[in-house]
C-alpha cells in the first residue's frame, strides 16, 4: 500500500515540478534530456543483477525499445509544455485518461470483446478530456489544447507497445530493465537534438538544467518502479491497481494546481474530472468482469 501511495506521489510531482520550471529559468527540454540518463542510471542500479545475456540474441525488443524511447522523450516533452500552458489538473488528466486509448487499441490489436462497459468507458475518456480542456480566456493560453490530445492518444499507444512487449518479446529481459533501455535511449535521441541546438546557437548549456533532470529522473523512475512493487505488494490485481493510481494521480495533480498554483476549477472542469475517473472506474470493471 505503501508503494502505491508514493507512486501516486511521485507521478503528480512531475507536473508539479514542470510547472514551476519557468519561474527557475529551468530550460525545460534540457531537464528532459537529463531526466532520461538519470531514469536509465536508476534501472540499471536497481534491477542491473537480471541482465541475461541472451536477451541480446532473442526477439524483437530492440526494435520496441527504440519506438518507446521515441515515445518517451516526446511525449514527456509535451507533458512539459502542457503543464505550463495547460495547466497541471488538465495536462494529468490527458495523460492518465489514456487508459481509454489503450484499452481500444488493446480492443483492436488483441481482436478483445467489444463490450458496452468499454464502450462507455472510451466514450466518457473523451467527454472528460474535452471537457478538462476546455479554454478560460482568463487563464492557460489559447492554441495549447492540441497537446492534451496528443498526450491522451500517444500515451495510449505507448501503453499498448510497453504491454505488447511485455507479452510477447521478453523472454530473457526483464520488463523493468526494458523500461530502462527504453529511458537510455530517449536520452541519446535527446541529446542528439540538444547538441544540434547549442551548436546552433538556439540554446546554451546550463548546469541548474542538469540538477533539474536529475530532480525530474528520480520520482520519473520510482513512479514506474513502485508501480511495478505495487502490483506484487498489495495483493490486488494489476487492472485495480493500474485503475487507482491513474484515478489518485488525476484527484490528487488538480487539487495540487488548485492550491499550489491556483488553477481553476470550473464546474465544466469538474464536470469534465468526474467524467474521467468514472471512465476509469468503468474500464476497471469491464476489464475485470472480463
Amino acid at each position: 500500500m505503501i508503494a502505491l501511495v508514493i507512486s501516486v506521489l511521485c507521478s503528480s510531482f512531475l507536473f508539479i515540478l514542470f510547472r514551476i520550471f519557468p519561474s527557475r529559468k529551468i530550460d525545460t527540454f534540457q531537464a528532459i534530456v537529463f531526466n532520461y540518463f538519470t531514469a536509465f542510471a536508476s534501472g540499471f542500479i536497481l534491477y542491473g543483477h537480471e541482465w541475461n545475456n541472451q536477451a541480446l540474441s532473442n526477439g524483437n525488443w530492440p526494435i520496441f525499445a527504440v519506438i518507446s524511447g521515441v515515445l518517451f522523450i516526446s511525449l514527456f516533452l509535451i507533458m512539459g509544455t502542457s503543464s505550463q500552458q495547460n495547466g497541471v489538473g488538465k495536462t494529468s488528466v490527458a495523460v492518465k485518461m489514456s487508459m481509454a486509448m489503450s484499452v481500444l487499441i488493446m480492443m483492436i490489436g488483441y481482436n478483445e470483446s467489444v463490450t458496452f462497459l468499454k464502450i462507455l468507458g472510451i466514450v466518457l475518456a473523451l467527454i472528460g478530456v474535452v471537457l478538462v480542456s476546455r479554454h478560460d480566456d482568463n487563464s492557460e493560453k489559447k492554441g495549447a489544447e492540441w497537446m492534451l490530445i496528443v498526450l491522451f492518444i500517444g500515451s495510449g499507444l505507448l501503453d499498448f507497445v510497453l504491454n505488447y512487449v511485455q507479452k510477447f518479446e521478453l523472454q530473457h529481459l526483464s520488463p523493468s530493465l526494458f523500461s530502462a533501455i527504453g529511458f537510455g535511449i530517449a536520452g541519446i535521441l535527446g541529446s542528439v537534438v540538444l547538441t544540434i541546438r547549442i551548436k546552433q546557437g538556439t540554446s546554451s548549456f546550463h548546469w541548474r538544467n542538469v540538477l533539474a533532470g536529475i530532480a525530474l529522473g528520480i520520482p520519473n523512475y520510482f513512479s514506474i518502479f513502485l508501480l511495478l512493487h505495487a502490483y506484487t505488494s498489495t495483493g490486488w490485481k494489476d487492472s485495480t491497481v493500474l485503475a487507482i493510481i491513474n484515478v489518485s494521480v488525476v484527484i490528487v495533480s488538480t487539487l495540487l494546481g488548485y492550491f499550489i498554483f491556483s488553477e481553476k476549477l470550473t464546474k465544466i472542469k469538474l464536470i469534465g474530472a468526474f467524467a474521467a475517473i468514472s471512465a476509469i472506474l468503468i474500464l476497471y470493471f469491464a476489464n475485470h468482469i472480463n
